[in-house]
C-alpha cells in the first residue's frame, strides 16, 4: 500500500511542481526520505520519494545522469528537489534524466520544510491503511453471509470484488472448480493452476510475482485433510488486508467443505449406536433394526468384519475404512468392541471387496492385523455373523488380508488360546506316550496312527498312505493301543486321539 505520487503533486498547500516524469505516473510513494549523498540509490528498499536540497548531487553532468539512473534501478517512485538552498534551479541534466527514465521529479518551494512532505505522506498512508480496515470489516460479514446463502460460488464473487482481484478456486486434484470473474483469462487459470501443483507437496501458502500478475495461492484444509486450493491474482501487490480477506475465505471454504463430513460423522455414531443396540438383545430391536438394514443387500443379509490386534492409534485404522467405504457409496457401520473393530458390509460383498477396504494402509500397517470375514446372515442374526467373523479372525493365517469363515474347517480349535490348551493338555496325555515309545523302541507307531485316523479307519488307504502292507499296519494299531490303554474303534476316541495329535505337530 502507498500513496500515489500524482496524489502528492495534488497538495496545494505543499507547493509541489511536477517538471519532469509522466502526468499519469501511477508509481506510489511507501516512505519520504531525505539524503544528500552522492550515490542514496544503496541505501533504498524501493518505493521511496527521495528529497534532496542537491548538495549532494554530482557537480558534472555525466554523475548527475547516473545519480538519476541508480534511483530507477532501486525503485525509488520519486525524486523532489528543495529549492532556495544550494539551487534556485533544478539541473537540466536531473532533468532530462529524470524525463529519460520516466522518473517523477518535483520542486519543493523553499518555504516548504521537507518534513511537511513527509508528513502528509505519512498522514495519507495512515488513513489508507485505517480505510483498508474499515473496508475488510466490512467485506468479511458480506463474505459470510455470502457463503451461507449462496455457497463457495457467492463466496468467491465477493472475495473477487472487496481485493480487486481475479479467484479461482480449484479440488484436491487441482482441477477447476470455480473462478470469479466467470470465463477468467485462459492463461491467469493456467498460471494459478501450475503454482498449486509445484507447491502442493510443500507449502500451504505461496506469493508468487508472474506475468499475469502477483498470484497467492492457499491450501484450504482442517487439520491434515485437504479440501482444495484457492487462487488469488491481483495487478499489484495485494495489501496486508487483502491477505486478511483471503485468509478468512479460506475458512469459510473449508467450514463449507467440512459441513458433509460432520454430517457424516454424526450418522457414523448413529449407525454405531444402531448396531450395538442390536448386538445387546435387550430391548425392542425394531429401530435400530431399521437403522441397520441400509448395511444390507437386496436379500437383507449382511457380512461382518472383525479387525484384531488394532494398533494404539486406531482412529488411523476407522478413517482409513471410514473413506474408502463412503468411496464404495457405502454407509459406514463401524464399531470398537473389545479390542475388536467391527465393520458391517453387504452379504453380497466378496472377499475380494473386504481387502480393497484396507488398501490405503500402508503394507507394515496391514499385515499387522487380524481380519475376519463372516458368511452372509440375515441382520436378525448379526450377533452369529459377529461371532463367525471374530472366530475368523483370531485364526487367521494371512495377516492383512480377511480371512473367511467358510475357509476355518480343519483349524478352528486351533485358532483359540482356551481350545488350544485343552488340545495341548490332551496330546500330552494320547501323543506323548506313543512318541516315547517309538524313540526307545524304533518303532513308527505315530505316523501310522495318523495315517489310520485320516484314512477314517480304512485300512487299505491308510496303509497304501504309508507304504505297509495292511496287516503290518494292524499290528501298529494293536501295539498303539496297547501303549495308549484305548480301544481305537471308538469315533469319538478316534476324535480326540487325531486333534491331540495335530495339535502337538
Amino acid at each position: 500500500m502507498g500513496v500515489p505520487v500524482r496524489w502528492l503533486l495534488g497538495r496545494r498547500e505543499l507547493g509541489l511542481r511536477r517538471v519532469a516524469g509522466d502526468d499519469a505516473d501511477s508509481a506510489e510513494i511507501t516512505f519520504v526520505v531525505t539524503s544528500e549523498l552522492a550515490r542514496p540509490g544503496e541505501w533504498l528498499s524501493g518505493g521511496e520519494a527521495v528529497l534532496t536540497t542537491g548538495i549532494g548531487v554530482p557537480p558534472d553532468d555525466d554523475g548527475r545522469r547516473r545519480y538519476v539512473a541508480e534511483l530507477v534501478e532501486c525503485g525509488a517512485a520519486a525524486l523532489g528537489f528543495g529549492l532556495g538552498l544550494r539551487h534556485d534551479e533544478v539541473p537540466v541534466a536531473l532533468v532530462e534524466a529524470a524525463e529519460y527514465h520516466g522518473l517523477t521529479l518535483f520542486t519543493v518551494p523553499l518555504p516548504t520544510p521537507f518534513v511537511a512532505v513527509a508528513k502528509t505522506v505519512t498522514d495519507r498512508l495512515a488513513e489508507l491503511q485505517y480505510e483498508a480496515v474499515v473496508l475488510a470489516s466490512r467485506a468479511q460479514p458480506r463474505m459470510t453471509r455470502a457463503a451461507v446463502s449462496g455457497g463457495p460460488s457467492a463466496l468467491l464473487r465477493e472475495l473477487s470484488v472487496a481485493c480487486t482481484a481475479a479467484v479461482v478456486l480449484l479440488d484436491t486434484e487441482i482441477r477447476v472448480v470455480d473462478t470469479y470473474p466467470a470465463g477468467l483469462a485462459t492463461e491467469v487459470v493456467a498460471s494459478v493452476v501450475e503454482l498449486v501443483t509445484r507447491d502442493a507437496e510443500t507449502a500451504v501458502s505461496s506469493v508468487s510475482t508472474e506475468e499475469v500478475g502477483v498470484v497467492v495461492t492457499q491450501s484450504i484444509r482442517v487439520d491434515k485433510r485437504v479440501h482444495g486450493h484457492l487462487g488469488v491474482v491481483f495487478s499489484t501487490d495485494p495489501r496486508p488486508t487483502d491477505q486478511v480477506l483471503i485468509g478468512h475465505a479460506n475458512s469459510l471454504l473449508a467450514l463449507d467443505f467440512e459441513k458433509p463430513r460432520r454430517l457424516h460423522l454424526q450418522q457414523s455414531r448413529i449407525h454405531s449406536a444402531a448396531l450395538r443396540i442390536l448386538l445387546s438383545g435387550t430391548v425392542d430391536l425394531g429401530m435400530a433394526r431399521d437403522v441397520v438394514i441400509a448395511a444390507a443387500d437386496e436379500q437383507d443379509e449382511v457380512r461382518v468384519l472383525t479387525v484384531l490386534d488394532l494398533p494404539q492409534d486406531v482412529e488411523s485404522i476407522t478413517c482409513v475404512l471410514d473413506d474408502a467405504l463412503v468411496a464404495a457409496a457405502r454407509p459406514v457401520f463401524l464399531l470398537e468392541d473389545s479390542a475388536a473393530l467391527l465393520v458391517l458390509v453387504r452379504g453380497s460383498d466378496t472377499v475380494e471387496f473386504a481387502s480393497r477396504l484396507f488398501e490405503p494402509l500402508t503394507l507394515g500397517r496391514r499385515r499387522g492385523l487380524r481380519i475376519g470375514l463372516s458368511s452372509a446372515h440375515r441382520i436378525d442374526d448379526l450377533p452369529a455373523a459377529v461371532e463367525q467373523s471374530r472366530m475368523a479372525a483370531a485364526s487367521a493365517v494371512r495377516r492383512g488380508h480377511p480371512e473367511e469363515a467358510s475357509a476355518l474347517a480343519g483349524r478352528a480349535l486351533l485358532s483359540f488360546p482356551e481350545s488350544r490348551r485343552v488340545l495341548d493338555g490332551l496330546a500330552d496325555i494320547l501323543v506323548a506316550p506313543v512318541v516315547e515309545y517309538d524313540t526307545q523302541n524304533g518303532t513308527e507307531l505315530l505316523p501310522s496312527i495318523r495315517a489310520y485316523l485320516e484314512a477314517n479307519g480304512q485300512w487299505e488307504a491308510a496303509a497304501s498312505a504309508l507304504g505297509v502292507h495292511r496287516h503290518t499296519l494292524r499290528g501298529r494299531i494293536a501295539r498303539a493301543e496297547e501303549v495308549l490303554g484305548v480301544d481305537l474303534s471308538i469315533a469319538r476316541v478316534r476324535a480326540e486321539l487325531l486333534l491331540a495329535i495335530i495339535a502337538r505337530a
